[in-house]
């Protein structure tokens, strides 16, 4: 627990970063929500962090738990982040294959996650490791009084 506050900074640069690719998250918003679910995921086993010595990154990464019936027991991968002087060096890979063993482990027979449609190196990383398009999120901006011309 005593490390939940870093994991929430580096939560922060993965959210500030994801900016660049499209995201609508508030990362310094979130701050006290990303502390929350990172110390749950941490109370129910489902955040790996890599060291050297310090966190340089962490995945975290739960059974899917939505309620429907589905032919295969799923597991979701959120919030893989690496710190970038770690990039390219195995990092995302090993905290990846940790996360994927754990949730084969807890008996998913399927890891989903979701990456931004912009953020290619993120893609091509999953790629690489076998993950393919399975369902594609499509959105659009309509125009109201509420909308902000300075969020676009």
């Amino acid at each position: 627990m005593a490390e939940a506050a870093r994991i929430a900074e580096l939560w922060v640069a993965l959210a500030a970063g994801q900016r660049e690719f499209g995201s609508h998250l508030c990362a310094d918003a979130n701050r006290e929500k990303i502390y929350d679910a990172i110390t749950r995921h941490i109370v129910i086993g489902g955040l790996l962090v890599a060291r050297d010595p310090e966190i340089v990154g962490f995945v975290m990464f739960e059974p899917e738990a939505d309620g429907y019936e589905q032919d295969v027991s799923r597991g979701t991968i959120q919030n893989v982040y690496v710190e970038p002087a770690y990039r390219n060096e195995g990092v995302g890979s090993a905290l990846l294959d940790a996360a994927e063993s754990a949730l084969a482990d807890a008996g998913a027979c399927v890891v989903r996650l979701d990456a931004m449609a912009d953020n290619e190196a993120a893609r091509r990383l999953y790629e690489r490791r076998g993950y393919r398009l399975h369902r594609v999120e499509l959105e659009k901006r309509v125009e109201n009084d509420n909308n902000d011309p300075t969020d676009r």
